[in-house]
């Protein structure tokens, strides 16, 4: 008789950074272009539009709880195009190397 074991819920989809909302010639530092894992089109993008999104970096230095990584939040605002890319407005601009990097597309709040 074997025992299973439980994992816990999936609170996240992974997704990457695209780059920055832009034109031609001017580019918009404070929208960020978001490619999530498994959506392909603006209506499957709608689902996450007001989802929270994580953009997580390790830092050298601990903060007083010990703790060496750093979270900058943002938000779903929309999508961007037909092939389920979503603009993400975050709370501090995120930097020129972040583009390519990973961030955590949360499943709250909920909209259902």
């Amino acid at each position: 008789m074997t025992k299973e074991t439980k994992r816990p819920p999936r609170l996240h989809v992974d997704g990457a950074i695209l780059g920055f909302k832009r034109g031609l010639r001017n580019q918009n530092n404070s929208v960020s272009l978001i490619k999530i894992k498994g959506v392909d089109s603006t209506q499957d993008a709608e689902f996450y539009c007001g989802k929270k999104v994580a953009f997580i970096t390790k830092a050298s230095t601990a903060d007083k709880f010990g703790n060496k990584f750093r979270v900058t939040w943002g938000k779903v605002c929309r999508s961007h195009g037909s092939n389920g890319v979503v603009r993400c407005r975050f709370r501090r601009n995120l930097p020129p190397q972040a583009i390519g990097g990973r961030v955590r597309v949360m499943l709250y709040p909920s909209r259902v």
